[in-house]
């Protein structure tokens, strides 16, 4: 109850004013402790989740869309090197208007996808989520951008003088080796694989897959592993991968080993995935 010096009051109505309401909730109330076991045992579930993260975050690359470095290929192309590997290089390349690529001849399996703008490619005029693959031994005549553009390639040789010479020179020689394949953004392709979830098989290469994948918002792919390397660029949206948000423009790398939480979305992904088939995480005790 309140003292004698603290007035409790009533209303017209006989019930109690504001002030003497705030002023016995106030007195019911009794402070906390910060350094209570409770909070020490918030502290460290807190601690122990961020380990935890660190822990399966351990091998993963994520390249931010606004970092690395931008170098000068040729006059009005330049290119950023987003990893190298045996296999060639992954690359975002970028186009000013009416700039143009010489004719050369592939080393590595390339795979290209147009993310703004527009590339042409002999006959071929591709626009924005166009896929186009060239396997080791194709040649490209001249490859142009009328209005500019930029592209994202996985096997390219940029990044190695030796091999984009070795690719130019190629180029110069007759024949047009193996078949391209393109698969146009409009194809109506698409494969539903679970709820808010599906899929555009664009490439097999043995048990390798390249897609594109398309989470609707509240979309989730489960806990899984990978037993071989798969690389990804968010073409569109973000989603969580486990604890770690991967957005528009983002490459992501996980290697051999390497583990995502659940993944999830908000707002809606579409995201191009290169690897083999995701296998589920096994039940921690």
């Amino acid at each position: 109850m309140p003292s004698d010096c603290q007035q409790v009051t009533a209303t017209s109505d006989g019930g109690l004013d504001e002030s003497a309401l705030s002023l016995l909730l106030c007195e019911s109330m009794a402070p906390l402790d910060p350094s209570a076991p409770p909070h020490a045992g918030l502290r460290s579930r807190l601690l122990r989740r961020v380990g935890e993260s660190a822990r399966r975050h351990a091998g993963l690359i994520t390249i931010r869309a606004n970092d690395g470095a931008w170098l000068a290929v040729k006059a009005g192309i330049r290119a950023k090197l987003l990893r190298e590997g045996p296999h060639g290089a992954s690359a975002l390349i970028e186009f000013a208007p009416a700039a143009t690529l010489p004719a050369h001849r592939h080393h590595y399996l390339e795979e290209g996808i147009v993310l703004r703008g527009r590339l042409q490619l002999g006959d071929l005029d591709l626009l924005p989520g166009d896929y186009h693959i060239s396997p080791p031994g194709s040649r490209h005549g001249r490859i142009s951008s009328r209005e500019g553009g930029l592209a994202y390639l996985r096997g390219t040789s940029l990044g190695s003088t030796t091999a984009v010479l070795g690719e130019v020179l190629g180029g110069l020689l007759p024949g047009n080796g193996p078949p391209f394949h393109t698969v146009f953004a409009r194809e109506d392709s698409w494969e539903r694989v679970a709820e808010g979830i599906e899929q555009k098989i664009l490439w097999r290469d043995g048990d390798v897959v390249s897609r594109l994948v398309r989470l609707a918002a509240g979309g989730r792919l489960p806990a899984h592993v990978h037993d071989g390397e798969e690389e990804c660029i968010m073409l569109s949206g973000d989603a969580f991968f486990g604890d770690l948000l991967v957005q528009a423009g983002d490459f992501h790398l996980a290697p051999p080993g390497s583990e995502h939480g659940v993944s999830t979305t908000d707002g809606g992904a579409l995201a191009f995935f290169r690897g083999r088939e995701i296998l589920p995480l096994p039940r921690r005790a």
